[in-house]
């Protein structure tokens, strides 16, 4: 599996923010956490990176994403009690809009951490 070992080592940090802080908190306060557990494990990433999405070489807007790891995984982040399409969906237009091939869906919200990784199967 492509960037299996890095994907792991996020993973590693998200499981170790959720131990400490437990779920019930915003979205931010995990985002801020995960970051500072990156710091700490030297793990590179770019946070709320702004990305303009275009249409027929257009753009319309912009987005942030959670995290850019080591410019190989995006990292979208959720505070809910349950991931649900909607949330999958999401990841997946990030990821073709960006044009990257692996992302990694992280919740803190329920009562164990939960994540999905993502593929973008328009890259081979």
């Amino acid at each position: 599996m492509e960037f299996e070992e890095l994907t792991h080592k996020i993973i590693g940090c998200a499981m170790q923010v959720h131990r400490t802080l437990g779920n019930g908190f915003q979205e931010v306060i995990y985002q801020r956490a995960l970051a500072l557990e990156f710091d700490h494990q030297g793990i590179e990433y770019d946070r709320e990176k702004v990305m303009s999405i275009y249409y027929r070489n257009l753009e319309i807007g912009k987005r942030r994403v959670d995290f850019f790891v080591e410019n190989k995984i995006m990292v979208e982040l959720k505070a809910v009690i349950k991931l649900e399409d909607v949330h999958l969906a999401q990841a997946m237009n990030y990821l073709e809009a960006y044009q990257m091939k692996i992302g990694l869906l992280i919740n803190f919200g329920s009562k164990s951490l939960t994540f999905k990784r993502v593929h973008n199967n328009k890259i081979k």
